[in-house]
């Protein structure tokens, strides 16, 4: 389970949501969940999830949480952080 934390569609934040569907779509496909949530539409969130910059992407499930900030385009320590071990190829 993930969740995703925005404010509006700034550049920053579609980069961030465009990044994460496209790790999602690659490396969980079918095993995840997606919460998006626009701060600049609810504000008061971001109190409630402790959030002190945007985007923030919390991974909630599996154990333990996870916070990473900015526009998730580090793909390899996104996965890290993530728990993917990707497979690595042997050249013959």
């Amino acid at each position: 389970m993930l969740r995703l934390c925005i404010s509006g569609m700034t550049p920053r934040s579609r980069r961030a949501l465009l990044n994460l569907k496209q790790i999602c779509d690659e490396h969980l496909k079918g095993q995840y969940e997606l919460e998006v949530i626009d701060l600049y539409q609810q504000p008061e969130l971001a109190a409630r999830y402790e959030v002190i910059a945007s985007p923030t992407l919390f991974k909630i499930m599996p154990p333990p949480l996870r916070r990473m900030i900015g526009d998730l385009s580090d793909t390899p320590s996104l996965l890290r952080r993530l728990g993917i071990v990707r497979e690595k190829t042997t050249a013959l």
